[in-house]
């Protein structure tokens, strides 16, 4: 983590999980430019990390990846309803829209024991740790089974994803 700025990046996700990694992996390409006033932060997402991770800042970008389901469940599929791994998605939250928050694609709660991005929004909500502004991007997997590297549609998004988050970064 660098020092803490007026903008944090929060790349969501597991690099051994192949297209899981896709947030880390933003992080780290981000890295390299560095830009000034943003703190970048790679996490796994636990509710508890989030909420510490943005506590105090105004304006957070989350990147992370997506199943197929989770887009066909908030209505964002491609012609046919079928997904389409390394389509981005991009969300502005606010506080007021927290009930949206649950219904797009970035994981929801499976089980007590592996809660995400929405629960810790809700946390967040209840304990006043809003950031002013959230954007969450997430992008549709192709494959999160065992091993290193994203997969090559993931892969191929990376580079527009990075111009995507760099742009939300400099309206901070």
């Amino acid at each position: 983590m660098t020092e803490r700025g007026s903008a944090v990046l929060i790349g969501i996700g597991n690099s051994y999980r192949r297209d899981d990694g896709i947030g880390q992996a933003v992080v780290g390409a981000i890295s390299e430019i560095g830009p000034a006033g943003v703190s970048l932060i790679a996490s796994d997402g636990e509710p508890t990390a989030l909420i510490e991770a943005w506590t105090g800042v105004e304006h957070v970008v989350l990147v992370d990846a997506v199943s197929g389901s989770q887009a066909a469940s908030a209505g964002e599929t491609g012609p046919g309803g079928e997904a389409v791994p390394g389509r981005i998605h991009r969300r502005v939250l606010v506080p007021t829209d927290l009930a949206r928050a649950a219904s797009w694609p970035l994981p929801a709660a499976a089980s007590s024991h592996r809660m995400g991005v929405a629960d810790a929004l809700w946390l967040a909500s209840a304990m006043d740790r809003l950031p002013r502004r959230l954007v969450a991007f997430g992008v549709e997997a192709a494959d999160t089974g065992f091993g290193p590297g994203l997969s090559p549609a993931i892969a191929a998004a990376l580079p527009g994803l990075v111009q995507a988050v760099l742009a939300e970064l400099a309206v901070s």
